[in-house]
Parts: C-alpha cells; structure tokens; sequence
C-alpha cells in the first residue's frame, strides 16, 4: 500500500503566501566557499562510487514482467501501450520529485555502466535500501523532504509559517526571493507532463471495451490535471470486471520524510489473473467481523470498515516512478482516502509474479541460511502469498480519526504514521490469518506455514533498511518479537519460531500500535521508533552472511511494450 490516506486535496493557486520564517531562517542556506562549490560542481560532473563496496552493485537481480495477453483484443493491447507511455511520464516526474536533477542528464556523467544502473534503480545518488547513503562523490546527504520543500527548510519554519495548503497532498512548498514560504499546486508545477499523461489516459480510455474502466481513465486524467482525485477513487472502486487495470498519479507519502505530508508520482499497469482473483474474493467480506475482534479497547475499533472491497490477483507488466524505486511493492492496498475508505473499502492487488520473483529468488535462499532445518518445509508461496494478501487487507481494519481529537491518524502521528501503519497491517495481517484459520475459511495450509514464512519474511524485509517506512515497521516488529521469545537462535546461527510465543507477541504489538494510532501519541511512536527502529548489531551479522551468500536484496525489471511484444 499502501498507505497515508488521501483525503480530496484543493486546486491550489502559485500564489505567494506569507510565511512566519524569520530573517536567519530565510539566510539559513550559506554560500559555500569558492573553492569547495568548484570541487563539488568537478564531482558532480564525473561522480565516482563512494561509501560503497563494488559489490553492493549486484544486490539487485533482474526479472522480466510479462504476462499472458492473448487473451486482449487488439484494442486492449493497444490501450495496454498507451497505459505504459502514461506511466512513463510518472516516471519522470518521481525524479523531479526525488531527486531534482534531469535524469538523462545526470544518468549521461556516470562512466561506469554498473553504477549508472544502479544510480537508475536508486532515481538518484542516495542508496535507498542503506538508509538513503549518498553513494556518488559530489552529492551529499538526501534531505529528508526530498524536492517537496526547499532544501534548507525545519519542521519548525513550516509548522509555524502561514501557508496555504500547508498539510497538503498535491503541492510542492517554495521559498520566495524575501525567503518567505508559498504553495504551488502539482497541477501548476508539473502542468505540461500532466496534461500529456492526461491525453494518454483519454486515448486509452476510448479502445476500453469495459465501460466503467472507460470512465475511470477519463475521471483519473481530469484527476491529474486538478489535483481533485477523491471523484476517480470513487470510480476505480466501483470498476470490478476490466481484465487491465492501472493505478497511477501522485498516492503514496513515504518519498516525504520530513513530514509525510506530500505524495509522490507512480504509476503499475496490470493484467488481472482471473483464477487466482477468484480464489481470494471471499475474504474482504470478513473485514467488519474481524474488526469487531482486534485486542484492544473497544473505543479503538469504533470506525466500521467498509466492506465493498475486493481481493484480485495481477501479474504487473509496468511499473513506474515511486513504485519503482529501490525495493519493488508486491502488493497495492488503495485508495488512501480516509473517506472513500469508510465508504466503499478498499481494492487490495496481489501482483503475483512480482511476488512468485522474491519468493523464489530472495526468500527460499535466506530460509536455507537462516531458519532451522525442521521449520524449512513450512516456508510454502502460498503463506508468503497470504501474508502479503492479508498485510493489505489490514490497512482496512483499525482506526483512520483518532480519538483524541487531533485529527486523522496521518496528521497527528506525521512523519512517523507510514511506519506505524505498515506495522499495524503487518502485525493484522497475521492476526487476520490466524482467526480465519481458526474460522475455517482459510483451508490451505497450518498456522506454522503462517508463521515461520512470516518470520522468513522478515528478514527479506529487514534488508531493505531502515530508513523507509516498510524498514521502521519490519525493525519494530523484528525486537519487539525478539524481547517476547517469538524465535530464539541456536547455536549455529538458525532461528526457529516459538509458536505460543509469537502469537501473544502478535497481540501485545496489535494492541500496542493500535493505541498509538488512536490516541494519536507523536512522542509515543517517536519513542517506540527511537527504541525498536534500527538493526541491532546481531541482526547485522546475520544480514552479512546473506551477502556473503550472493543472495539479492531484490528485483529490478526488464519491461515495456517491446518486452511485451506490443
């Protein structure tokens, strides 16, 4: 997912807006010395690997996105290339969002092909799955509000400034030439790539054999050129037989790491497995049950998660921009919007051979290094699929509004709400499969498969770091269980899952972030991340001897029409 919902964002005007920044704060950003801005332009223009080990270059292995399509017509193949072209233009917009530098500009200095690919994967010079670590000589530090804010900018100067749009979703924050802070709305911004995007979304839209997909494209391309999305969320949910699918435009936050506030450009174009969706969509109808359930207090679990929501299988054949950079989502729990979730659910796509890629290539090897032998045979697709599945279904349950009075969840916990929610859904995930085994209505399977491909799975997880979202979240849960006893380690090094353990550790972490969300506690989550949030130097060890072992951190993707064969 998913995640930080997305609630209908104003059409924003470039106007300039005062803003309560005082003169030192407006002059924070010094000139460098002469001689410092010369060495640093000579690095930029022949930037050299840095802080990294050659090797570090071949974390990633590639995997070709294809799909069956013989069963499209002519016009949806057709439709299918105007979707990727579309996506394309996200794809350049991420960069300017992430990095700010033209990408082919900048792509053209590197010498090396192997650190060019790898500066690619990254959408720029900071490694994303090691704590964003600058890895080109000339850049330094990523800041953490990426090309969202000015590059000088502190929480404090925005939370204290009157701005318009302050808190919003679609605009970019800029300093004017008295230093002062203003708004500008994506839709100005960016106004000549989304009105092409737009026009593709429109060519698309007419070879649509599906009438509602028709109407979504033509919805999501007005979407792109008002920033008004919350109309097009409405649609997509309300489109359920199309064979193609495409989620695309500005939707996940975690690029702002400042505040979380900001959403950046993306965009997955998809081809529906019809057998596998049909497997699943029982189980979103279980959600109001399961929420009624949660470990905790009952005024937590007071909102009533829609239920018109459904689970289907895609292989995905184009990813682009945020969802293309560093480690690749497997799973898409949308929309984000509060509203439209209480309303109508939320659409969860598995993105099946994305995931059948890690599952083979990443997350049988690691159990082979790092789970005990006995525990091997329960690391199974299919509970690594489940779980997956189930982690998105849990961005349904919970709570969105706190209960404290500060808000959503999203605004009160700020930076801090990504990682709080990909936890809760990680941790309700397995809560989830639990109680529908327990029900019946899971059938594949023991709860051990469950469990110990979820701690497997933590591990291909942990590797990603811990400067993300997803990263905080897997760290969190990682100690939390590990002060529980939900695993212990032998004395070869081999982790083995303590089945009466991890389920109480399961729901004292349930309760624990369910809590944090609903009171909407900062200084809580910020001390549970302070405390729970990084590697510890065992894991470490542990996290080196996968390297050792040349087993991949993740994917990367040979797509396109021309892989496609369209």
């Amino acid at each position: 997912m998913t995640l930080n919902k997305i609630s209908q964002a104003l059409i924003l005007s470039g106007a300039v807006f005062l803003g309560a920044c005082s003169d030192q704060q407006a002059t924070s950003s010094q000139t460098k010395p002469a001689a410092e801005q010369t060495k640093q332009s000579t690095e930029q223009n022949n930037p050299q690997l840095i802080n990294a080990e050659k090797s570090r270059l071949d974390i990633y292995t590639d995997f070709t996105l294809t799909s069956d399509l013989s069963h499209l017509s002519d016009n949806q193949k057709q439709m299918v290339g105007k979707l990727i072209e579309a996506s394309k233009i996200m794809d350049e917009l991420f960069w300017r969002q992430a990095f700010g530098e033209n990408k082919d500009a900048f792509l053209a200095k590197i010498n090396d092909e192997k650190v060019q690919k790898f500066a690619d994967i990254n959408y720029g010079p900071w490694d994303r799955l090691n704590g964003d670590q600058v890895f080109l000589s000339g850049y330094e530090e990523k800041p953490l509000g990426a090309e969202f804010y000015p590059s000088d900018i502190t929480k404090e100067e925005l939370n204290n400034a009157i701005v318009d749009d302050k808190t919003g979703l679609y605009s970019v924050i800029k300093r004017d030439e008295k230093g002062l802070l203003y708004s500008v709305a994506y839709s100005v911004e960016y106004a000549q790539e989304l009105e092409k995007a737009a026009n593709l979304l429109r060519e698309a839209s007419t070879l649509a054999d599906d009438k509602e997909f028709a109407n979504y494209l033509s919805m999501r391309a007005d979407a792109l050129v008002s920033d008004d999305f919350q109309p097009s969320d409405f649609a997509w949910m309300d489109m359920k037989n199309n064979p193609i699918d495409v989620v695309i435009g500005p939707i996940e936050t975690y690029e702002d790491q400042l505040f979380g506030y900001r959403a950046a450009y993306e965009a997955y174009v998809l081809i529906k497995d019809l057998a596998w969706s049909e497997r699943l969509a029982k189980f979103a109808a279980f959600l109001p049950e399961l929420q009624k359930g949660l470990p905790v207090d009952e005024k937590y679990k007071q909102e009533v998660p829609g239920s018109d929501a459904d689970l289907n299988a895609y292989d995905v054949v184009y990813y682009a921009g945020h969802s293309n950079a560093g480690s690749k989502t497997i799973a898409i729990n949308l929309p984000n919007d509060e509203q439209v979730q209480l309303e109508k659910g939320t659409r969860r796509l598995q993105l099946k051979n994305a995931m059948r890629a890690k599952f083979d290539k990443i997350l049988v090897p690691i159990s082979e290094q790092l789970i005990v032998p006995e525990q091997r045979k329960h690391i199974t697709f299919d509970a690594f699929f489940a779980n997956t599945m189930f982690h998105e279904v849990a961005h349904g349950l919970g709570i969105k509004n706190t209960i404290t009075g500060k808000g959503t969840v999203r605004q009160s916990l700020q930076e801090h709400a990504s990682a709080l929610e990909e936890g809760k859904a990680d941790i309700l995930g397995l809560y989830m499969v639990e109680q529908l085994l327990k029900k019946g209505e899971i059938t594949d399977g023991t709860l051990e498969d469950y469990y110990i491909t979820f701690m497997a799975g933590i591990f291909r997880s942990v590797r990603f770091g811990a400067s993300s979202a997803h990263g905080k979240a897997n760290m969190i849960r990682f100690n939390f269980f590990a002060e529980e006893g939900a695993f212990s380690k032998n004395a070869d090094g081999l982790y083995s899952v303590n089945m009466e353990k991890m389920s109480q550790a399961m729901e004292k972490l349930s309760r624990l972030i369910l809590t944090i969300q609903g009171d909407g506690d900062y200084q809580k989550v910020d001390q549970l991340i302070a405390t729970h949030g990084d590697i510890k130097a065992e894991l470490a060890k542990d996290l080196e001897k996968l390297s050792q072992a040349n087993i991949p951190v993740d994917v990367t993707f040979k797509q396109g029409k021309e892989v496609l064969g369209l």
